[in-house]
């Protein structure tokens, strides 16, 4: 933005940190593992050690598409690598090494998350992924702290009742809720008019709250949770507690792609891990966010044995169906049917207002 930048430097140029996939750039890749293996004087790898590094330069670019560019991250792997092929009296580095490499470096990072998953175990924080509840669901979010990211789930739970307040975000009211949060919240109230509110007026007070916050919410990754909180509550529709999930929603019902999706499903599978996979848990993500999955290699098996589940969802009504076991039309009329007992009760307790008045 500065005019003396121009004159100073004719030639600018923008570099991005990801390439996409394919031979030709997976060959580049390789040709820069060798050269740097030269140039430290450190082991080569074989086959299988150049894969992983390939498979975590998509994780590193967070996308199955693409290839990370940032080489400072590679060196370092190799770098580590290298020391636990000397300890194996390996002579090359093999996917073994790569991999206890990568995860020496989570764990020398990942004391925050460790002692959040403590809480978990502890039931410090309370957590249902059993059970099926009403107007309870759980969530995921991610930490970034810099050198390690985590995925982190989030009990939301709502409330619905007669009054014209609509839905109110309790993070809000206490102003611990940024401005996207406040925008995903407002987008809810728009969809329910839409579907609910053609014929007689919107008569509802729902409160959505994330349980056990003290810090600041924001983001509208959740948006999507705190719909499906809201409407299991207007139609006394228990939902799994065992499926988390995640995803944007617009007001037409139309479920939107967020980031950190392969953090946000390792942090809800660690948890089940602990307690017990009993087969049936699993998480809920948009459709579009597929190829944006590098799960580690825990997940991909637990997946393979149809002992963890991936839902990938393109609307709500697609979602309340799996989170349910029921149609999406049994459920929306059974919510239509409350409102309108709350529309006939308000309207009812607004003549008698009328009537003591006159009185």
């Amino acid at each position: 933005m500065d005019d003396e930048f121009e004159k100073l430097f004719k030639v600018k140029v923008d570099f991005d940190d990801k390439m996409d996939t394919g031979k030709e750039n997976e060959l580049k890749i390789a040709q820069f593992i060798s050269y740097y293996c030269k140039r430290k004087n450190i082991k080569h790898l074989d086959a299988t050690g150049v894969a992983k590094v390939i498979e975590y330069c998509s994780r590193i670019a967070e996308n199955q598409n693409k290839l990370s560019t940032r080489f400072s991250k590679i060196a370092e792997l190799l770098i580590e690598a290298d020391a636990w092929a000397e300890v194996d009296k390996e002579p090359y580095i093999r996917d073994k090494h790569i991999k206890k490499a990568y995860d020496e470096k989570i764990y020398r990072n990942n004391m925050i998350e460790e002692k959040m998953l403590e809480m978990y175990k502890t039931r410090k924080v309370i957590i249902d992924i059993k059970e099926r509840k009403i107007g309870r669901i759980n969530g995921l979010s991610v930490m970034n702290l810099g050198d390690h990211v985590f995925g982190k789930p989030s009990v939301i739970t709502a409330t619905t009742f007669i009054g014209h307040k609509g839905v109110i975000n309790i993070e809000r009211e206490v102003e611990m809720s940024g401005s996207i949060h406040d925008k995903g919240v407002m987008i809810l109230e728009g969809y329910l008019s839409e579907k609910f509110a053609q014929d007689v007026p919107l008569s509802l007070t729902g409160k959505i709250c994330f349980e056990q916050s003290y810090g600041g919410i924001d983001g509208d990754s959740a948006s999507s949770t705190e719909l499906y909180a809201l409407l299991s509550s207007l139609g006394d529709v228990p939902l799994k507690q065992y499926i988390a999930v995640t995803g944007s929603v617009n007001q037409k019902g139309e479920i939107q792609p967020v980031g950190g999706v392969t953090e946000k499903i390792e942090g809800f599978f660690d948890i089940c891990n602990h307690f017990g996979l009993t087969g049936d848990q699993g998480v809920m993500i948009p459709y579009q966010n597929i190829e944006d999955l590098v799960l580690k290699d825990e997940v991909i098996r637990a997946v393979q044995k149809g002992i963890f589940h991936i839902y990938p969802v393109s609307s709500i009504e697609e979602g309340i169906e799996i989170l349910t076991d029921k149609s999406y039309l049994d459920i929306y009329e059974r919510i239509k049917g409350k409102l309108h007992k709350y529309a006939d009760s308000d309207n009812q307790s607004t003549a008698s207002g009328k009537n003591l008045k006159r009185k």
